[in-house]
C-alpha cells in the first residue's frame, strides 16, 4: 500500500497507512475501509491505529522538546550514534529542506509520524464506525469520542509546531477540484478554536468513561479526565503570548491577504483568553479530583529510609511510579528505557564500567541546575543566606548533609543548602544516588565523576559533558549489572500530571486578574509537597523583595515554578516558546564542569561547552519545500 503525504497531492487517498507497525495491527485480509468496519473485532484494530500515530512522547529520537532545547545536551557522537534529530534544533540547524522532527509530513522518519496522515484515518474511522453491526451504541459512542480527541490532539501538536495549520475536520472527497485540494493555512485563532470546541464537545457528550475500569487492557486510553486536563493546557497555550494578539507577526499573510496569526487584539480579547483557560483548569482540577487524583507523595514503608530520603522520592517517583495518582495522562505506546539509559552515570558504582549497557549521555547544563531554589524555597540569585558569588567554591560535606551528599566528599558549595527537588532530579559528583539495588543508607551510592574515577568520561558513547545527570528520569529500582545488562523498572511517559495543571491554574488564574491568594493556593500546594514553604512566607523570610505582590512578579515565580517541578518532562521546551522566552533563555552559554580533570580545583571550573543560538524564526518549525511547492496557497513561516 502507497504512503500517504496529506494535504497537498495527498488528502484525496483514503487507503490505509503501509507503517510496519500498522500491518502489526490491521491483517492483511482487510483490503478495503468497507471490511476494517464489518466486525467490532477489524474496527478495534483500525481504532490503535489511530492511536498509533501519538507522538512517543518519551522517545529522545521522537520528541523535540526532551533534547531540542537547553534542559538536556547531548554530544554530536551520541546524536549520530542515537538518530536524535533534536540535537540539530537545538543546535540552530533546523532547515525547510529537511525539518526536523516533521510532524506535518513525517519525511524525517526518526519515530515522527505525519499527523497528517493520522488525522485522515481518524476521520475515516469517524465515517464508518456506526456501520459496525455488533457493537453497542454506547461502545460506537466511546470509540467515537477517543477518535475525535486524538484529532484534535494532533491538530494540537502541529499548531505548537508550526503555528497556523490547515484544520482537516474531513477528508477530501476524491472527485475534489484543485481548488478544493490547494487549502490555505486557517488563521490561529481558526485552529485553536477548532481544537477547544471539538474537545469541549467531547466533554459535554459524555460518552468518554470517567476512568479506565478495565485497567489491565486499558491504561493509556483517553478518559473524561485526560479531554478535561488537556483543553485546559490547549487554553493556556492558546492565551499565551506567542499564540495571543502576537504582535510579532503582524502583516504575516497569506495570497488572500489574511494576517493568520491574529495579531490585532485588544488587551480585553487576551485576557479573555486567560479568564476562559483559567475556568478550564478550575473544571478539570475539580473533575479530577473528585476521581480520586491527587499529588503524588512516596508512602511505602518497604524500605527504612530517613525523612530526607522520603522527601527525595516525594519528587523521584512522581515520573517513574507508573499510574500513580497525580498521573492523569501517560502514554503506554511510549514506554520509557532508553531514557533511563542515558540519565544514569556509566560506573555509578565503582565496578561497573565496564558495563555499556549504561550511557549516561544526558546532561544537564549548569544553567538548569541554577534554576533551583536553596532550601529556603527562593532563587539561589535572591536568597540572602546563600552566598551566590562563591557558589563554585570547594566544601566538605558534614553529617548534616549525608542524606544528600556523600559525607567527607568535597563538591562545589552550589551543591549545598539546595531544595530537595534538586536533589532528587540531579545526579552531581558526591550526590547520593539512593536505589538501583543499593537501599542501606549508612553505605549509601554516590556519584564519583572525576577523571580516575568510576563515573568518568572515559569512551565517546558514554560522554556526559557537564558532569550532571537527570536522576529523576531513573526508577529506583531499575539495577545496573555487574559486566552487563541493565535490569530497568519501565514506565510509560507522563502527558499530563495534576501538579503541571495546578501550575497551569496559577498561570492563568494570574494572567486573568485573580487575587494573589487565589493564585499562589496552587503553587504552595506544590511547594508544600516539596518541603517548602509558601511563595510569601518563603520570600518575606529569606529575600529583600515581595515580588509576588505584582502580577509581573508572580509570573516569574510561576515560570521558574514549573521549570523546576517539570524538569526534564519535555515540558519546559513548549513553556519558553509559548512565553516568548525561548529567544532569550536559548542565547544564553550550555556550561558545565571540566570534567576532563582530576582535581577539585580543576574539575570545579565551569567550562563553556556550547555557545546556543536561538533566532525569532525557530519558534516555529518550517514547511517542508516541496509542500509550498505542491500548494502555492501555502505560505511559509517566518523567516524560513
Amino acid at each position: 500500500m502507497k504512503k500517504i503525504q496529506l494535504l497537498i497531492l495527498n488528502c484525496l487517498i483514503i487507503v490505509l497507512s503501509s507503517c510496519d507497525s500498522f500491518l502489526d495491527i490491521v491483517p492483511d485480509d482487510i483490503a478495503t475501509i468497507d471490511n476494517a468496519f464489518t466486525m467490532r473485532a477489524q474496527a478495534e484494530k483500525y481504532l490503535f491505529t489511530c492511536y498509533y500515530y501519538l507522538p512517543a512522547h518519551g522517545l529522545l529520537e521522537a520528541n523535540p522538546a526532551i533534547a531540542g532545547g537547553d534542559e538536556l545536551y547531548i554530544t554530536e557522537s551520541f546524536r549520530s550514534a542515537a538518530h536524535v534529530h533534536a540535537w540539530y534544533i537545538s543546535h540552530n540547524m533546523q532547515s525547510s529542506a529537511r525539518p526536523r522532527c516533521d510532524y506535518w509530513t513525517g519525511a524525517d522518519q526518526q519515530n515522527n509520524k505525519s499527523l497528517y496522515q493520522g488525522i485522515s484515518d481518524c476521520n475515516i474511522f469517524l465515517d464508518n464506525i456506526q456501520k459496525v453491526p455488533d457493537m453497542t451504541q454506547a461502545e460506537k459512542d466511546r470509540w467515537a469520542a477517543e477518535v475525535r480527541f486524538l484529532k484534535a490532539y494532533y491538530h494540537y501538536w502541529l499548531i505548537r509546531m508550526y503555528g497556523p495549520i490547515p484544520i482537516m475536520d474531513v477528508n477530501i472527497p476524491v472527485n475534489a477540484g484543485e481548488d478544493e485540494v490547494k487549502v490555505f493555512r486557517n488563521t490561529i485563532d481558526e485552529c485553536f478554536d477548532y481544537v477547544i470546541n471539538t474537545l469541549t464537545e467531547i466533554i459535554d457528550s459524555n460518552h468518554l468513561p470517567d476512568k479506565i475500569m478495565n485497567e489491565a487492557e486499558e491504561l493509556g486510553r483517553i478518559t473524561q479526565g485526560i479531554a478535561m486536563a488537556i483543553r485546559a493546557e490547549v487554553m493556556v497555550t492558546a492565551a499565551s503570548p506567542l499564540f495571543n494578539g502576537n504582535a510579532d507577526y503582524k502583516g504575516y499573510t497569506d495570497s488572500r491577504g489574511v494576517e493568520i496569526f491574529n495579531p490585532n487584539k485588544s488587551d480585553q480579547e487576551k485576557k479573555q483568553r486567560w479568564i476562559d483557560a483559567a475556568e478550564a483548569c478550575k473544571q478539570a482540577i475539580e473533575f479530577l479530583k473528585a476521581q480520586g487524583h491527587d499529588l503524588y507523595r512516596y508512602t511505602s514503608l518497604e524500605y527504612t529510609i530517613s525523612d530526607q530520603t522520603r522527601a527525595k522520592m516525594n519528587i523521584r517517583n512522581i515520573v517513574t511510579e507508573k499510574w500513580n495518582p497525580e498521573i492523569i495522562w501517560a502514554n503506554s505506546n511510549s514506554i520509557i528505557g532508553q531514557l533511563q539509559d542515558h540519565a544514569i552515570p556509566r560506573g555509578l558504582e565503582p565496578g561497573k564500567e565496564g558495563n555499556a549497557s549504561v550511557g549516561g549521555n544526558l546532561a544537564v547544563p549548569l544553567k538548569i541546575a541554577d534554576l533551583f531554589y536553596t532550601k529556603n524555597g527562593v532563587p539561589i540569585t535572591e536568597d540572602k543566606t546563600w552566598n551566590y558569588d562563591d557558589r563554585f567554591e570547594l566544601r566538605k560535606a558534614t553529617a548534616d548533609d549525608k542524606y544528600f551528599i556523600k559525607e567527607g566528599y568535597t563538591t562545589a558549595s552550589i551543591n549545598f543548602d539546595r531544595e530537595v527537588r534538586y536533589y532528587a532530579s540531579l545526579g552531581f559528583d558526591g550526590a547520593i544516588w539512593f536505589g538501583q539495588g543499593v537501599t542501606d543508607e549508612t553505605k549509601p551510592i554516590y556519584v564519583q565523576s572525576k577523571q580516575g574515577q568510576s563515573a568518568a568520561n572515559q569512551i565517546s558513547n558514554s560522554w556526559n559533558e557537564t558532569g550532571i545527570w537527570p536522576k529523576k528520569l531513573v526508577h529506583f529500582k531499575s539495577v545496573v549489572g555487574q559486566t552487563s545488562g541493565f535490569t530497568k523498572i519501565t514506565y510509560p511517559f507522563p502527558v499530563m500530571r495534576l501538579g503541571n495543571l495546578y501550575l497551569l491554574y496559577a498561570e492563568a488564574l494570574n494572567e486573568s486578574g485573580a487575587s494573589k491568594a487565589d493564585v499562589l493556593t496552587w503553587v504552595d500546594l506544590i511547594r508544600e509537597r516539596a518541603g517548602l514553604d509558601g511563595v510569601e512566607e518563603s520570600w518575606d523570610a529569606y529575600t529583600n523583595n515581595k515580588k509576588y505582590e505584582t502580577v509581573d512578579g508572580r509570573r516569574e515565580i510561576i515560570q521558574q515554578e514549573r521549570g523546576i517541578e517539570l524538569a526534564f518532562e519535555a515540558q519546559r521546551f513548549w513553556d519558553l516558546r509559548r512565553w516568548k522566552l525561548a529567544y532569550q533563555e536559548q542565547n544564553k552559554p550550555i556550561t558545565g564542569w571540566n570534567t576532563q580533570y582530576s582535581t577539585n580545583e580543576d574539575y570545579y571550573t565551569e567550562q563553556l561547552i556550547y555557545t546556543q543560538e536561538f533566532r525569532i524564526r525557530n519558534y516555529f518549525w518550517p514547511i517542508l519545500d516541496k509542500e509550498l511547492y505542491s500548494n502555492k496557497n501555502l505560505v511559509q513561516n517566518y523567516g524560513w
